[in-house]
């Protein structure tokens, strides 16, 4: 099966895992306070995925990848630390509107994760883009406003925004580390965040639960994040971030039908209206993600030796660039003419 399908294959199943994280986070939190939440998710994350590279190690099936080194420090530490902080914003969101919001609003990570790349990182943004820009902030704004009428902000739709934007930066930070071994990427921020966010819990009183709360949260982690980042790494160092990214979008809406299944949240007006929104500017980024290119013609001298006399040969190409809304490197076509 060709690596490309195999890697939508991926980029949709991290879709399907993340998608079960915000109706059964939303339940939790009925008894795990909202630090101590984000803690156990990703711990569920770091030992899950950890004793499964264990047990790889033993049965000598190595990945086959690069393991981090000294250089990719930096982007380590801040996925690291975005990663304690997204968290912590989304569940006390979470305690503050509803599954079906949140999930929506959590996709706003796409438009996050393209602004920072052209404002930090001067990636190229098409007209078609910064339409779907326009529409899912569109939708967001919408699904922050409790009631339009009388326009009272949502705080917790706010931190969720804010959770999306942690997320849009830590985006960037792990597509340079894509290449590495993705086992290792993932336990270092799933015990490296874990731990981060275990000590603002103690710092801040929260109370432990009983056991069963503990294991329940420990195992949506290691589904929710685990193997979600695992399954997302995979794609991304086949398809590119953007491309990732456009596949990832579906979770929001799996998520916001799970709480409609499970959690019986009404679907408003105005939730109709910005999942309407969304889906459109959701639609219009793949679009622009997987079909806007442009080629630069390059000429180059081969110098070559034939029966002892040099010769020089011009040689034509072209680079296909795709420019994407994450971080990502261009993706190049040599035609010799």
């Amino acid at each position: 099966m060709p690596k490309k399908i195999i890697a939508i294959f991926y980029a949709v199943l991290a879709a399907v895992f993340y998608a079960v994280n915000m109706p059964f986070s939303k339940t939790l939190l009925q008894a795990v306070p909202p630090t101590l939440l984000a803690s156990l998710l990703y711990f569920g994350a770091g030992v899950g995925i950890g004793l499964i590279y264990l047990a790889s190690q033993l049965k000598n099936c190595p990945g086959g990848q690069q393991n981090l080194t000294r250089e990719d420090l930096p982007y380590t530490l801040g996925m690291i630390v975005l990663d304690i902080i997204a968290p912590i914003l989304l569940m006390f969101g979470l305690a503050h509107t509803t599954s079906a919001n949140a999930s929506l609003l959590n996709n706003f990570e796409i438009v996050a994760t393209s602004l920072i790349a052209l404002l930090i990182f001067k990636e190229a943004i098409s007209a078609r883009l910064w339409r779907a820009i326009l529409l899912v902030t569109l939708s967001s704004l919408i699904l922050s406003f409790e009631d339009l009428s009388s326009l009272i902000f949502s705080w917790g739709s706010l931190l969720v925004l804010l959770a999306a934007c942690c997320w849009g930066l830590e985006n960037n930070c792990t597509r340079q580390l894509a290449a590495k071994n993705t086992y290792e990427i993932v336990m270092l921020k799933g015990l490296g965040s874990g731990m981060g966010s275990l000590l603002i819990s103690l710092a801040l009183g929260e109370a432990m639960p009983s056991l069963k709360y503990i294991l329940l949260a420990l195992t949506l982690g290691f589904v929710a994040y685990g193997l979600s980042i695992f399954f997302y790494i995979k794609a991304q160092n086949v398809l590119g971030a953007a491309k990732t990214s456009a596949y990832y979008a579906i979770a929001p809406f799996i998520g916001a039908f799970l709480s409609f299944v499970f959690l019986q949240e009404a679907l408003t007006l105005n939730y109709l209206l910005a999942l309407l929104l969304m889906l459109a500017g959701s639609a219009l980024i793949a679009v622009d993600t997987l079909t806007t290119s442009h080629t630069h013609p390059h000429t180059h001298t081969v110098r070559y030796w034939q029966n002892g006399v040099q010769f020089s040969k011009i040689i034509e190409h072209s680079h296909s660039h795709s420019h994407l809304l994450q971080i990502d490197k261009h993706l190049h076509k040599h035609t010799a003419i």
